[in-house]
């Protein structure tokens, strides 16, 4: 079932109708059972496709009971070893294409989210976090909600459970903030997002195939360029999504957390990843670079390697992130750049008040330039690193190769500087606009002109629809 399409908009709002049909929390909770399974019963032509998922599931409900009944740390890394070997069996990952694979398709959709979600629990579990007995019913809803299923966000089972266990109560405020956040979703991803797409596609046809006989200051501009449109096109796309399921969540009782959180005025790489994608940085903070951290540091009891670890926990962390982000080589050279980022920015904060003193460097950062600068960096990092999202292995070989380090520099020069006064400029006209915007969205609480705004907003919808047939494909459904 296509996320974009208007039969998951149908089926969305039948699963909204039940669901207020049955508001108590036994009721609801059978409606979304009911609903996620058929919503990944439509990936599939053939029961038999739902095989290696649904025993995929009856494993990670097996190692949950396990180690409940015996939370202890043998017990904990036994489960998750055996989850995680079965995970990347199926999700054929490159370095295992010596062994047989399973002789006919299936359904990988949500593999990923469903593994996060069985790590947080026996963690959660063997530490004593989590008491409650969870059930089959309650364990399907949770690693299976159809409304994250497909792209998160990851959820902590006990906040999901506080809210499905709460009878479902609806008022005038709480459906209009959803419609609103639905509709403000499909913006993003039919209007912004398609015309983002629309501009993208020729231009990475033009580099990936025509690019043979460009000039290398013009093959850098012309990567420069696709590269910042695929990051609107992702971004929209993304956040638009989420928009959507929040706001259907909302209309069913299931207040899922926020996954974006105004990414692109971050000042720096790493509180960048505490804005984008909220919910997997805070999973792989929680589970992989902190218990990572603490494995070092007890080691290696040394305040002056202190920054040194922080280098390897970055590497190490973004690289696994890489890898979840796809099976292929190109992915992990993704990682590898996040993490070079990443620990690239942790030493020059550790460096720069060291070399001009606290307060001078305390002074630059509270300037103009420097923060512009700074916020193009990090957007120009981040757009030559998801180059690995819209290329495969021999294109991005090739075009590294065609590129040189100066090519890459240059287009990495070319993306800060667009990406800084960019930032800068609507930052500044953001902050000067502030008292407006208050007075507009004071006057938007009306009811007549919040119908009104949401009308307009729908008709420029069916109009962008209208011209590009569908909206563009879902970036991150593979997951």
């Amino acid at each position: 079932m296509d996320l974009n399409s208007l039969t998951f908009l149908l089926f969305a709002i039948g699963v909204v109708v039940l669901s207020n049909c049955f508001p108590s929390a036994a009721g609801r909770g059978t409606v979304l059972a009911l609903a996620s399974a058929m919503f990944i019963g439509s990936y599939a032509s053939t029961p038999l496709q739902l095989v290696p998922l649904l025993s995929f599931l009856a494993l990670c409900f097996g190692v949950v009971r396990a180690v409940q009944w015996r939370p202890s740390r043998r017990m904990v890394w036994a489960g998750v070893t055996t989850v995680l070997l079965c995970f990347v069996y199926l999700k054929r990952f490159s370095f295992i294409d010596s062994l047989p694979a399973l002789p006919f398709a299936y359904v990988m959709v949500g593999l990923s989210y469903i593994l996060f979600r069985i790590i947080h629990l026996t963690v959660d579990i063997s530490q004593g976090m989590l008491q409650e007995k969870i059930g089959p019913i309650a364990f399907f809803n949770y690693t299976c909600n159809f409304l994250s299923f497909v792209s998160g966000p990851i959820q902590r089972y006990q906040d999901f459970a506080e809210v499905s266990n709460k009878r479902l109560r609806l008022d005038d405020k709480v459906v209009s903030a959803a419609f609103s956040r639905i509709v403000g979703g499909f913006v993003k991803v039919a209007v912004i997002s398609g015309i983002a797409n629309h501009i993208f596609n020729p231009l990475v046809t033009r580099l990936t195939e025509q690019s043979g006989g460009m000039s290398m200051p013009a093959m850098a501009l012309l990567f420069a360029t696709t590269a910042i449109t695929y990051v609107i096109y992702l971004y929209y796309n993304f956040s638009g999504y989420m928009d959507i399921v929040i706001g259907i969540g909302r209309l069913i009782g299931i207040d899922l957390p926020e996954n974006f959180n105004k990414p692109f005025s971050s000042r720096n790489f790493l509180e960048f990843w505490s804005r984008w994608h909220i919910t997997l940085s805070d999973w792989f903070k929680t589970y992989v670079f902190n218990p990572l951290m603490k494995c070092m540091v007890n080691r290696i009891p040394s305040v002056a390697m202190l920054p040194a670890l922080g280098v390897i926990a970055f590497f190490v962390t973004f690289m696994l992130m890489g890898m979840w982000h796809g099976t292929g080589s190109v992915f992990l050279i993704y990682g590898l750049m996040m993490g070079a980022g990443a620990s690239a920015n942790k030493l020059w904060q550790v460096a720069m008040p060291r070399c001009l003193g606290k307060q001078r460097y305390k002074a630059l950062c509270g300037g103009v330039m420097y923060p512009w600068l700074c916020s193009g960096m990090t957007c120009a990092w981040f757009a030559l690193g998801l180059a690995c999202f819209w290329l495969e292995l021999p294109q991005f070989t090739f075009l590294a190769q065609s590129l040189g380090v100066l090519g890459i520099i240059f287009a990495f020069c070319v993306l800060t500087l667009a990406s800084a006064i960019i930032l800068g400029l609507t930052r500044y006209a953001s902050g000067r606009l502030a008292p407006l915007a208050s007075r507009m969205a004071a006057r938007a609480r009306g009811v007549v002109v919040h119908n009104m705004m949401l009308g307009t907003r729908v008709v420029i919808i069916g109009l962008v629809l209208s011209f590009f047939h569908k909206a563009p494909e879902f970036v991150y459904r593979a997951f």
